[in-house]
């Protein structure tokens, strides 16, 4: 495969897994913890999910941005990469902690500790390759 359509289908696997991080954030943000508890919480409980999701839905808009230079947005994307890999240890310590959540979650896991590393070690070598012609 060229290099350049490598770029293409990278810059498509990217702009897929933005989906996921954009449609969750933005209903956290407009249903608040309600959307995921399906009933009434605390409003600080409220809040702070609020809080989070505006969180999640900067961090997906900061992968987007990624998007169009991917091959010379390296250190962008890895910093966000590296925050969304730490939060999904957060996630498997819960996980540990308190026990398995519903399946989007633990899809979210896999996503968080599996195929966000993949898509950096891919973004990294194609910019390695991009950079020596």
């Amino acid at each position: 495969m060229s290099r350049s359509a490598e770029r293409r289908l990278l810059q498509g696997v990217v702009a897929l897994l933005c989906l996921i991080p954009l449609s969750t954030a933005s209903a956290g943000i407009l249903g608040g913890a309600e959307w995921l508890a399906h009933t009434p919480v605390r409003a600080d409980l409220d809040s702070h999910f609020r809080y989070l999701s505006g969180i999640f839905l900067g961090l997906a808009l900061g992968f987007a941005s990624c998007i169009p230079a991917i091959e010379r947005q390296g250190a962008r994307f890895c910093l966000l990469g590296m925050m969304v890999v730490i939060g999904g240890l957060a996630r498997a310590w819960s996980l540990l902690s308190v026990g398995a959540p519903s399946t989007g979650h633990l899809v979210g896991l896999c996503v968080e500790l599996g195929a966000v590393p993949l898509v950096l070690l891919w973004q990294a070598s194609l910019a390695r390759r991009w950079r020596h012609g």
